[in-house]
């Protein structure tokens, strides 16, 4: 019997917008994000993302207070099928014109964590393991691309 994998891999991507969510200055990204979302969600080894509203990718989600932060989360089957999708994908185009659209921010504002098999993390749960990351830097429980290519499988 194969039970499959027991943990997952959860993500938490925040960016700033340059301006609001109908400011022509984001607009070729506002535009795109139900596709790059879309070419995610069909991706092999994706789970699942917080989404909002149709059309706004999740957008809606306020942090802070502040409708310019966009966050992104979602969970992946493995950590090789996220980076794909991240770097092998037209994800990966937009990813490298994100100063167009986002504001560069002065800490960090991604983070990943091992989550059980079926777990769908909320806004609230990746924002405390994105502030763990902040201050302890890259542990087992919140790190980043560097300790997750050291560490490609989950704790046993």
């Amino acid at each position: 019997i194969c039970l499959g994998n027991l943990m997952q891999l959860a993500e938490l991507n925040v960016g700033r917008l340059r301006g609001t969510t109908d400011d022509p200055i984001v607009a070729e990204f506002m535009e795109n994000l139900d596709r790059i979302n879309g070419l995610g969600k069909r991706m092999p080894g994706f789970v699942w993302m917080m989404e909002g509203a149709a059309g706004a990718g999740n957008t809606e989600a306020k942090i802070d207070g502040d409708p310019r932060y966009v966050p992104n989360l979602t969970v992946w089957e493995t950590a090789a099928q996220l980076e794909t999708f991240v770097f092998k994908t037209l994800h990966a185009k937009f990813m490298e014109r994100r100063a167009e659209w986002f504001e560069a921010l002065e800490t960090m504002h991604f983070v990943m964590w091992w989550v059980p098999d079926g777990h769908k993390p909320t806004l609230a749960e990746a924002l405390a393991k994105l502030a763990q990351l902040q201050s302890n830097g890259e542990t087992p429980a919140a790190f980043g691309w560097d300790y997750l290519r050291a560490n490609p499988q989950p704790p046993a």
